[in-house]
């Protein structure tokens, strides 16, 4: 039998939901793990005919019908397989390639590649137990790891010198540098990952197609991927989906963290569910996995502004997948702390708690808006109300989105335009800053708009409110500057202080050592003195 390129229907698969294609021709009622409906092969009024989203296939057991997403489009429209395949393209929004047969070469090289990378993990992996990967394994086992973790997800150590093409050297350069483990130089081969603590990336059929190299001396970027190839992707890549597809399936929910190492943590220390991103940016391709294996997602990151960002692409990504029965919520760490450093100071209850203490996507996108935007001026209103819609209408399913749009325009209603507005809180509540500060501030945000718009994140968070005339300040635009940035900087010392004194409470509390971490927040702090006393030397000449 001719073996042919399934790269395209997989990605089919992997896009499209089996449930939305036969839900368009065939009405679905979700039963325990599998969606039910009348068979469409033939006539009956009992619903045999089942779904199976998981494992992507059908089946009726009245007739004996049973296929997945392409056999359902032939037989359903009476259509070949060419035009199957089309039809789904068209509807995943990809362009459709010419069907070419795989050859033999093809063949070979994807099984060459396989057992390449698989080699260099193993390499990988006893060197981090050698004297040349002490420091690699200090730094994993500080991190929580322990040897049945290291283990499992065959973490190791790339060396400072060329070993990988040091050992291939008996292997043709191309099919090294095809895996991206190897780059060519003026003076010849070179290791693209060295000196890093390595994560091998597997796909869905658990083998290793990538790695993440991690730095270990603090230089940036502080992950690299292996660069694109034949069989790895990163836009379509989750890393440890691996792992946890039976456990989306089990719990019924995914949850999403920023790294690799929380989510290890957390599939080890009771969330077995958790998936992470290869780097900051979550994409579209990442969001259709998901929602393929489940459409209830929870998104868990750092409570700060890239944090927080990451919540907001995260929600926008989402929107089109969603359906009535989703449930997409967000969570956040906060207090400068990720899900690896909870789980390992404060126990999987805590990180439990915030896990279900998660706020559902519909109050999240509210509260982005209302901490966005001045809701509180005619201007911020119309803006806010604008990209509201623009959101709203991402969503597919029309009756859900009616039901988003008329909960959005309660909301509008009784707490935008009522008499006395409703300020927005924050989620961190911050000291109250005095009443002559407040003023000041007025002055310049009536007075500047430009340091308005320059500032508007730190000027929302005081949570002031900007509606009654002021007088214009005397200060000239340089000076009124420098005092925002001035009472920027004092506010995140304070904040930092707070931060310092919650550590030391905790370290007392548990008779712990947070020695690196308190001295981390003392550099910062000290830098932040130093940049305030310089703005007010500038001030004062």
């Amino acid at each position: 039998m001719a073996k042919y390129d399934n790269s395209f229907t997989d990605e089919l698969r992997q896009r499209l939901s089996l449930v939305d294609v036969i839900s368009r021709r065939v009405p679905l009622v979700k039963k325990g793990q599998n969606y039910w409906g009348c068979c469409p092969f033939h006539n009956e009024k009992t619903p045999s005919f089942s779904v199976n989203e998981e494992k992507g296939f059908y089946h009726c057991f009245g007739c004996g019908e049973h296929g997945d997403i392409i056999s359902f489009t032939m037989k359903s429209q009476n259509v070949d397989f060419k035009e199957a395949i089309k039809e789904l393209a068209d509807m995943a929004g990809i362009k459709m390639p010419e069907i070419k047969q795989k050859s033999q070469a093809q063949i070979e090289a994807e099984e060459n590649y396989i057992k390449i990378t698989d080699d260099a993990a193993k390499i990988y992996q006893d060197l981090l137990y050698q004297d040349s990967g002490k420091i690699a394994l200090e730094y994993i086992k500080k991190r929580g790891f322990t040897d049945e973790m290291i283990k499992k997800y065959r973490i190791g150590y790339a060396p400072k010198n060329n070993i990988i093409s040091a050992r291939f050297n008996n292997i043709k350069p191309d099919k090294l540098v095809a895996t991206g483990l190897v780059r060519i130089g003026n003076y010849g081969p070179y290791d693209f990952f060295r000196d890093k603590l390595m994560f091998p990336i597997c796909n869905a059929h658990n083998q290793i197609v990538a790695f993440s190299g991690r730095s270990l001396d603090g230089s940036e970027p502080k992950y690299i991927n292996t660069t694109d190839t034949e069989l790895f992707h990163k836009k379509q890549t989750i890393f440890g989906f691996n792992f946890a597809r039976d456990a989306i399936h089990k719990n019924n929910r995914s949850i999403v963290v920023e790294g690799q190492i929380d989510a290890i943590q957390m599939q080890t220390h009771g969330f077995p569910e958790t998936v992470a991103p290869l780097g900051t940016a979550l994409t579209e391709d990442h969001i259709a996995i998901l929602c393929k294996s489940n459409r209830n997602i929870i998104f868990c990151f750092d409570g700060d502004n890239a944090g927080q960002k990451a919540a907001i692409r995260a929600c926008t990504l989402v929107l089109p997948f969603l359906r009535e029965n989703s449930d997409v919520k967000f969570a956040f760490v906060t207090g400068g702390k990720d899900p690896d450093e909870i789980l390992k100071n404060q126990g999987e209850a805590a990180m439990k708690k915030i896990i279900d203490n998660a706020t559902p996507l519909i109050d999240f996108l509210w509260e982005s808006v209302n901490k966005n935007y001045l809701v509180n001026t005619p201007g911020g209103r119309t803006s806010a109300e604008k990209y509201l819609k623009d959101c709203i209408s991402k969503i597919q399913d029309k009756i859900f989105q009616n039901e988003i749009n008329e909960e959005y325009n309660s909301r509008k209603f009784n707490q935008w335009h009522k008499w006395k507005k409703q300020e927005y809180k924050p989620e961190v509540e911050l000291p109250d800053i005095d009443i002559m500060t407040v003023n000041v501030v007025k002055e310049i945000v009536q007075t500047y708009p430009e340091i308005t718009e320059k500032y508007l994140d730190f000027l929302t968070s005081l949570n002031i409110s900007f509606e009654n005339d002021v007088k214009k300040t005397d200060l000239s635009l340089e000076n009124a500057e420098k005092f925002i940035v001035s009472l920027k900087l004092q506010r995140y010392i304070k904040k930092l202080e707070q931060e310092k004194q919650e550590i030391i409470n905790e370290s007392l509390k548990n008779n712990t050592s947070n020695t690196d971490i308190l001295n981390e927040i003392n550099n910062k702090i000290n830098d932040a003195n130093n940049k305030l006393e310089n703005l007010l030397d500038m001030n004062n000449k």
